[in-house]
């Protein structure tokens, strides 16, 4: 915490991220959430209430201190990233759906998110005052969050080719922009980080298997199409950690705090692809169970 490439760099990253988001929404992209309602709701309640309450349960178990505790729920209060939709589209997904939950669920969470950081503080940091998402830290998040989508709505409304164009060079900016200033952010805290990378590797790696999980299997469980349900798997399971460590560092001025989206950050990319394959190896199973029960053929404990 201090060095201006954090507190700067950050900040801009996450603006040129959710700026290519919004290059990328349309007015529609809200709308459509009405051709698949179930999908949605399902989705949605398993990111604001389920997620939470699994990530409260998982740092009981792990009895992380209080500081750590309060950067997973944080954490888990985060929103999908745009990262959620390029998995989606690598693992035959519904992309259109992941790109209306990461609109939607972008506007929801600067209200949830200050609501559960500020109940985790409560609870596991009582009486401290220094940390905090008062109104003022609020408004912060709505202008991180929110500023930079609606003005790239706002340019691809009034310039569409302008926004299809600047599409690629925008993820690309960030990209770099982001693995700098994560980089640099790793080497100038190495100690702190080193010193509790052991538990935080392992309570991150099991959120975000339990996130994809849930994001799938539940849909699934209430019979949503299957497509979907993978779109709402990597939209729950793929958070938005960059979001995650500027609140952190930038408005609550808590490098520490910062730590386990910073270790879920790098992790989820793993965990997430080797679901995703976990996930086309499972269905390739059931194809072909299908393709065996229309010839008459029955495989029985086949994936269904």
């Amino acid at each position: 915490m201090g060095s201006t490439l954090t507190t700067i760099g950050l900040p801009v990253a996450l603006g040129i991220i959710m700026l290519g988001l919004g290059l990328s929404l349309t007015v529609g992209d809200f709308t459509r959430v009405a051709k698949h309602p179930r999908a949605v709701f399902i989705a949605l309640a398993c990111q604001l209430l389920l997620l939470p309450a699994i990530c409260f349960g998982l740092v009981l178990a792990f009895k992380l201190p209080p500081v750590l505790a309060v950067g997973m729920m944080l954490l888990s209060a985060s929103p999908g990233g745009p990262t959620a939709n390029l998995y989606s589209h690598l693992f035959r997904g519904d992309v259109a759906l992941n790109i209306s939950l990461t609109a939607i669920n972008s506007v929801i969470a600067v209200f949830t998110l200050p609501l559960i950081t500020n109940l985790a503080i409560a609870f596991f940091m009582p009486g401290d005052t220094t940390l905090g998402l008062q109104l003022g830290k609020t408004i912060e998040v709505f202008n991180i969050v929110l500023a930079p989508v609606a003005l790239g709505m706002l340019i691809r409304r009034w310039k569409p080719t302008f926004a299809d164009r600047m599409d690629k060079p925008v993820r690309i900016a960030s990209t770099v922009i982001l693995i700098i200033v994560i980089a640099g952010a790793i080497v100038s805290n190495l100690e702190m980080l080193l010193a509790n990378l052991g538990q935080l590797a392992i309570i991150t790696v099991l959120f975000c298997l339990i996130s994809l999980a849930v994001g799938f299997f539940v849909p699934r469980l209430f019979r949503v199409e299957r497509r979907q349900a993978i779109a709402s798997s990597f939209e729950i399971g793929v958070h938005n950690a960059t979001l995650a460590i500027v609140i952190a560092q930038t408005v609550l001025g808590s490098m520490e705090l910062s730590l386990p989206a910073a270790v879920y950050g790098v992790l989820m990319f793993f965990v997430a692809l080797a679901f995703g394959f976990g996930l086309r190896a499972a269905y390739r199973g059931a194809d072909a169970a299908e393709d065996a029960a229309r010839a008459g053929v029955a495989r029985p404990g086949a994936i269904a």
